[in-house]
Formats: C-alpha cells, sequence, structure tokens
C-alpha cells in the first residue's frame, strides 16, 4: 500500500529572546494510504504541534514532512495554502461552519472557492450530506442543528473535496458522549471506503476507533501501534 504521510525526524523548536521551547523532537512515522491512525497525548505532548505540521498550516524546524509526494517544509506560503486546499479535509472541534447557513450552503463552500461549476458543487454536497446521514436536514441553517449533525455537516464539507488525507483535530470534543460514538462510526465507515484519517485526540475511548494509535509524550513518539483492539477484546 502506497505511502500518503512521510515524517522523517520532525522537530518543531519556538523561540523568543529569552526562552526556547521545543515542542517536537525528532519524530518520525510513516502512514499509508486507507489508514485510520489516532495521534494521542496529553495537553502540552506536542500533539498539536504534529497536528499543525501535518495540516500544512506549519512546517518543522528541522526534519522532512512529505504529503502525497510533496515535500511540505520546501513550499512558500501560497503553495501550503494550494496543498491544504486540494489534499487535507479539515475536521476540527468547534465545526467552523457559517451559522446562518443553510448545511448545503456550507459544504459546498470550498468548491466555490476552488471554482467547479454549480451543479457539480450540488450534486457533491448532496451525495456527501446524505452519506452522513444528513439527507433530511440539507436546508437546516448550521445553527438549528445539534452538536452532532454540526459535526456531520463538517465531515461531509471536509470530503466534497476527495482530499488525500482527512485531519481531525479533537472531532468529539464538543459533543456529547451519545452523538460522539455517532460521529467515529462515521469515520469508521468512511474509513472502510478508502479514506485515511488521521485523528487527533486526547481521549483513550476515541483514539481506540482508530485501527493504529501513535502516542506522543513531551513531544516524542513514546509507542506506535495497532494492537489495542486486540487488547480490548482480551479485556
Amino acid at each position: 500500500m502506497a505511502t500518503i504521510i512521510q515524517a522523517k525526524n520532525l522537530s518543531k523548536i519556538y523561540k523568543t529572546d529569552v526562552l526556547e521551547t521545543t515542542a517536537l523532537s525528532d519524530v518520525s512515522f510513516e502512514i499509508k494510504k486507507g489508514e485510520f491512525v489516532a495521534v494521542m497525548g496529553p495537553s502540552g505532548s506536542g500533539k498539536s504541534t504534529l497536528m499543525h505540521i501535518i495540516g500544512a498550516l506549519d512546517t518543522p524546524t528541522s526534519g522532512t514532512y512529505i504529503l502525497d509526494g510533496e515535500e511540505v517544509q520546501k513550499l512558500i506560503d501560497d503553495e501550503l495554502s494550494d496543498i491544504r486546499n486540494r489534499k487535507i479535509g479539515f475536521i476540527f472541534q468547534a465545526f467552523n461552519l457559517l451559522p446562518r447557513t443553510s448545511a448545503l450552503k456550507n459544504v459546498m463552500l470550498p468548491m466555490i472557492y476552488a471554482g467547479i461549476p454549480k451543479a457539480e458543487r450540488l450534486e457533491r454536497a448532496k451525495k456527501y450530506l446524505e452519506m452522513v446521514g444528513l439527507g433530511d436536514r440539507m436546508e437546516h441553517a448550521s445553527n438549528q442543528l445539534s452538536g452532532g449533525q454540526q459535526q456531520r455537516v463538517a465531515i461531509a464539507r471536509a470530503l466534497v473535496m476527495n482530499p488525500a488525507i482527512l485531519l481531525a483535530d479533537e472531532p468529539t470534543g464538543n459533543i456529547a458522549s451519545a452523538q460522539a460514538e455517532e460521529i467515529m462510526a462515521i469515520f469508521q465507515k468512511i474509513n472502510d471506503e478508502g479514506h485515511t484519517i488521521v485523528m487527533i485526540t486526547h481521549e483513550a475511548g476515541i483514539a481506540e476507533h482508530a485501527k493504529r494509535i501513535i502516542h506522543i509524550r513531551d513531544g516524542k513518539i513514546i509507542k506506535d501501534g495497532n494492537d489495542h483492539k486486540q487488547r480490548k477484546i482480551r479485556n
């Protein structure tokens, strides 16, 4: 299976006039196309810094990050913006929807920026809203939807550009536990259909829905494996 993400010896150091903070230290891993990977760690572990690098929102101080064949840290700002639009579908804890705009129009928004014709925008948006179980809520404004429903809209919006990876940052952080389980079931369905998912979380119960967990602490990977399912079954 092809490698979609390759991180080699990534380090990130933040400097001020009086202080130097190492957020990531010599981090290396690969993610294959079609994997569902959770990056888990406590607050301050470096997982948010790693998420920003994976999402082309930041670049490492040293090391190499290759996303779908492109060496990200060599790109200038406009190129970074382009790779985010083309190759990464973002799903955030805060949903980031336009509140008084319909679910359908929220999902269509990235395609407007990409210059996709209206008929195709409409077709794709409807397809993905139906996929996440919101076929009967397309015309509802996002502020008329529950937290779980808003996150489903955000997932549909992330999928419409057919990105190389879905990057989910604490995707269940703002919703009730029952709705969180529904969201994770959607993630598993999407992954079963071949989409690559990288999910940042501090919750062990959420991480266990992934097929592989990368544990990070103090800026370093302390464990990387996919045996949690077997442990869970045995327990």
